[in-house]
């Protein structure tokens, strides 16, 4: 902005200098050019959210982001990770026994008493609905064996899909030293998580009744989720709050064709940022495919194969949410050897495109052999180039006696 006011500087002194029609297209010029390179919610979207990021499920490009990278509490959406490690470790119906510690933990609850049996899917649906610190304690202890055990389990899963900034000291968000995230970080999370089938299912449902043993009526639990209710097409996820950190939510909702997910940490109006940051990418994006499946992309040189070249296609399709302008910084690399020895089986994968607008990677695709290619008989072939050899040596030794 230093520069804008120079110039404007400039143009008042010479407001009566021919060259004022000169200094005013340079103003323009310049702010066209930082204009365009603000973050985006410095372009149109104010969010009261001290960190927010909203990402594409299918393929992970950023829509938006406001101090997306930065360290932060998580609160109870925490229990994302702890919901789908559950699943992916567990067995829904497992039974699970509550402990005394599980019973007696502070904050929300779903009201566990010490020595109760629950499957462990019921424990999920008290977890992410009513948000129940005694679930996540209880699911906790049954798959890691303790909170300490699986907090670790939570980071190492954290790790593997691409989460680095995160660190988890327990399954449900509570206040603690170490425990951290950032919103890309749990955006990345949660675009995992909604790839199982079964948390989808659970993060959507609005209301659930799961037997309460020793009482004459079931627990009913009421999803904390207020976006299921107030925005449209929205599909979950999870919402958090601590004193110390403030609000926080995860959301994801589906529209024109495709899901984004929706990230605030410490957010006094948490609701209306994410209707915000939600319409701007629905608004703002609209899905195109760049490749289809099967569309041929490259051929392969082959060596010692009965063909000299093998076709590669994509292995499945790219669909993107796009905003107007990105094809025009549009880019694809292939990753691809210089040749592939035979044999060569038909759908053998043998190397990747990446996709990239404005120099970042916004989607990959596996390419894979059109064709089957054998390999030659290399016994016979040498034996081919031997007899050729000793053909040419004896018409050779012939010449010179004919001398």
């Amino acid at each position: 902005m230093n520069i804008i006011r120079s110039l404007a500087f400039g143009v008042r002194r010479k407001k009566r200098r021919k060259g004022v029609e000169v200094c005013a297209v340079l103003i323009l010029y310049f702010i066209g050019v930082m204009s365009s390179s603000l973050p985006a919610y410095a372009a149109g979207v104010e969010v009261s959210a001290t960190s927010a990021l909203v990402m594409d499920t299918v393929t992970g490009r950023v829509i938006y982001e406001k101090n997306g990278y930065q360290k932060r509490s998580m609160a109870s959406t925490t229990k994302i990770m702890t919901a789908i490690l559950a699943l992916e470790k567990g067995n829904p119906e497992d039974v699970v026994t509550t402990s005394r510690k599980a019973a007696h933990v502070e904050g929300s609850s779903m009201w566990l008493e010490e020595g109760e049996k629950q499957r462990l899917e019921d424990l999920l649906y008290g977890l992410m609905l009513t948000s129940g610190n005694d679930a996540a304690i209880a699911v906790a202890e049954h798959i890691g064996g303790s909170v300490e055990a699986f907090a670790d389990m939570m980071t190492q899963k954290a790790r593997e899909i691409g989460a680095m900034n995160t660190s988890f000291k327990n399954p449900h968000g509570l206040d603690a030293d170490g425990h951290y995230t950032t919103a890309y970080d749990l955006a990345l999370i949660t675009r995992y998580a909604l790839q199982n089938e079964r948390f989808a299912g659970i993060v959507k449902t609005k209301k659930k009744k799961i037997p309460w043993p020793g009482h004459q009526w079931d627990r009913v639990f009421k999803n904390g989720n207020r976006l299921l209710e107030m925005y449209e097409g929205c599909d979950g996820v999870k919402t958090g709050y601590t004193k110390r950190t403030g609000r926080c939510l995860v959301s994801s909702a589906t529209k024109n064709g495709w899901q984004a997910v929706a990230v605030t940490l410490t957010a006094p109006n948490d609701w209306e940022d994410h209707k915000k940051m939600l319409d701007f990418a629905f608004g703002h994006y609209q899905v195109e495919t760049i490749i289809e499946k099967g569309e041929f992309m490259k051929t392969l040189p082959v060596t010692e194969g009965k063909e000299e070249r093998v076709h590669l296609v994509a292995a499945s399709g790219l669909t993107i949410p796009m905003k107007k302008g990105d094809r025009d910084t549009m880019r694809i690399e292939y990753d691809v050897p210089y040749f592939t020895p035979a044999p060569v089986h038909y759908n053998q994968e043998l190397g990747n495109i990446r996709l990239y607008i404005n120099d970042v990677e916004c989607g990959t695709v596996a390419l894979v052999a059109n064709d089957f290619v054998e390999r030659k008989d290399i016994k016979l072939a040498y034996e081919r180039i031997i007899k050729n050899w000793l053909m040419i040596f004896r018409n050779r030794e012939r010449g010179r006696g004919d001398s």
